[in-house]
């Protein structure tokens, strides 16, 4: 079976794929929300990145990817319980999709043919323990935008109705992709989202001439170029894992909270979860370089992903929302 593109092998995009190694390393961040042009390598780094992390031990035939046979829900009925291993999941969230797609809903063959009630799990169920991904998320459907704010919420999918009533959980790194072009992003789930990243097509020709050069190879040269790219892809992998080993006991300085403070102050974000966010982004990061602790430094390479889409619009200021946080971080952090 073809493997997915390397995430080592892509090209550039350093920001985007720096966030997407921290919510592996801390998927309590919330996610990765990737706005900009079309064919810049979204999708390919969330299918890379699941591609590389480790596989995740699941129990044989749980619809909801539980680690242990006490963890299954009732309704999944499971007899065996041989534990085996999976890659992390990634579940594409199509437009258009039906909330009984993405919830679950009730087996209409069981319940035909034998009368049985019984549930058919849905995509939050299928994405449990991995990523969900919705390509061109700023043109879901207001309804199931809803839905998946309160299961961002909760970790929890809850069914009720007709007849039903099911619980399992639903913990997913959510991340979302689209065109600004195209449409906004609705603030209630802009807000959900750990980090944002803005991608653009390379500018100068000799990156685009390599991106060219390593898509035409793993075309053409599969095997090859898999095997050149497999002790990179590995590296990364034990760096990750040691990331999360490490996470628990990185130590954050008082500073350090107060500069998170300060910057979310300065920038005017709402709320609490910009600092949050940010702090947790930074251990992350803290951690995935090997450092003892976390300091001004890892707050200020993150600080772009973590805040600028938490800014309130400024009439009077045309900058960006990067140039802005950028401002910021320098008057705040100098």
């Amino acid at each position: 079976m073809t493997q997915p593109f390397p995430f080592s092998a892509i090209v550039g995009q350093d920001e985007m794929k720096q966030a997407m190694i921290l919510t592996a390393i801390d998927p309590g961040i919330g996610g990765v929300l990737v706005f900009g042009d079309r064919g810049t390598g979204k999708s390919t780094a969330v299918r890379a990145l699941a591609a590389l992390l480790p596989p995740i031990r699941v129990v044989a035939g749980c619809p909801v990817n539980s680690p242990t046979p006490d963890k299954c829900p009732d309704w999944a009925h499971i007899a065996q319980h041989d534990i085996v291993e999976r890659p992390t999941p990634v579940v594409d969230l199509p437009l258009g999709v039906t909330e009984d797609r993405v919830v679950g809903a009730l087996d209409i063959e069981k319940a035909l043919t034998s009368g049985e009630k019984a549930f058919e799990p849905g995509l939050l169920a299928r994405a449990n323990r991995g990523y969900l991904y919705i390509d061109e998320v700023n043109l879901l459907e207001d309804h199931i935008v809803d839905l998946l704010l309160d299961v961002a919420q909760s970790g929890e999918n809850v069914v009720e109705r007709e007849g039903l009533s099911i619980r399992h959980p639903a913990r997913f790194v959510l991340v979302g992709s689209g065109n600004p072009e195209e449409g906004e992003l609705r603030p209630q789930l802009l807000d959900r989202f750990g980090m944002s990243v803005e991608v653009t097509s390379p500018k100068d020709i000799d990156t685009r001439i390599e991106v060219i050069r390593r898509r035409d190879a793993y075309e053409m040269d599969y095997e090859g170029f898999m095997s050149h790219w497999r002790e990179q892809d590995a590296a990364l992998r034990d760096r990750i894992v040691t990331a999360r080993g490490k996470l628990p006991a990185m130590e954050t300085p008082e500073e350090v909270l107060r500069d998170c403070a300060e910057l979310c102050l300065a920038l005017g974000s709402d709320g609490l979860r910009g600092e949050l966010t940010l702090l947790r982004t930074s251990r992350a990061l803290a951690a995935f370089e090997g450092a003892e602790k976390v300091g001004r430094e890892h707050v200020r390479k993150v600080a772009p992903s973590a805040l600028r889409h938490r800014l309130r619009r400024d009439p009077l200021d045309e900058a960006g929302s990067t140039t802005r946080v950028a401002r910021v971080v320098e008057e705040v952090l100098a």
